[in-house]
């Protein structure tokens, strides 16, 4: 048995947070995808936030817990959305840096040492390891979809990035929760990190077809949402004012 699994007590360099909403067919294949990564690698814990699941998630996630010791289910009474439970994920998480993939399979964990060894090879200067996704096995509406929304959003926040809505990333954790909070933040992660002064490292990443069932969000029920998030990242990047070293005296 790995030494991740055998000893619930040992430090933990990785977590990952995982968010999913009705993915009952999917939580076994995909934790055994996670293990079969990073078993070896790292001192991890997998971090399940149940968002709300109306399905058979809950009990898929206690069955399996009493098999890997390094699992641990988290569940939100009433969906609250992915960044929130993106967030809860993070805020439980035992490990410095975390990893987060969507739950329905299409993000594979093979990439997920690649993004962590970029973490931890770039250092203090490198908040967040962005996956980039190539190939993509979405229907042809949600490609021109993520296109068009990548397109605008890179224009307006020049974020370098993309694919900004790709689920594979890996950050340290105190970065991601010393950004400011909100519904969507998921989507605006390279806009925020470079923020606050941090370098983003890119990985491509290979996409593929969800392992079962079909999603859960789509393309109109977040549009105007997305809209006006949008403009209020763009809103705090313009007002970050830099901080001066402690040793300065100013008055402001």
């Amino acid at each position: 048995m790995p030494e991740s699994m055998s000893d619930p007590g040992a430090p933990l360099a990785v977590s990952i947070v995982v968010p999913v909403r009705n993915e009952a067919d999917n939580v076994a294949p995909l934790i055994a995808e996670i293990a079969a990564a990073l078993d070896g690698r790292w001192a991890y814990e997998i971090v399940y936030v149940d968002d709300g699941s109306t399905d058979a998630t809950p009990q898929r996630l206690a069955d399996l817990r009493r098999a890997r010791a390094n699992l641990r289910q988290i569940r939100h009474a009433k969906s609250c959305g992915q960044s929130a439970a993106v967030r809860t994920g993070v805020r439980a998480a035992r490990g410095a840096i975390v990893a987060t993939l969507d739950g329905d399979g299409q993000n594979n964990p093979a990439f997920i040492p690649d993004l962590i060894r970029a973490i931890e090879q770039g250092g203090d200067r490198f908040g967040l390891a962005a996956g980039q996704r190539v190939g993509r096995k979405d229907t042809g509406f949600k490609k021109l979809q993520s296109k068009v929304a990548n397109k605008v959003r890179g224009a307006i926040l020049k974020d370098g990035t993309r694919d900004s809505g790709c689920g594979l990333k890996a950050f340290r954790r105190d970065v991601f929760l010393a950004l400011p909070y909100f519904d969507g933040l998921h989507r605006f992660l390279p806009a925020l990190v470079r923020r606050e002064g941090y370098e983003i490292a890119y990985v491509d990443v290979a996409d593929r077809p969800r392992l079962s069932g079909v999603s859960n969000y789509g393309f109109f029920d977040r549009l105007w949402v997305g809209l006006m998030d949008l403009a209020g990242v763009w809103w705090l990047i313009r007002r970050k004012k830099a901080v001066p070293a402690a040793t300065e005296v100013t008055e402001c």
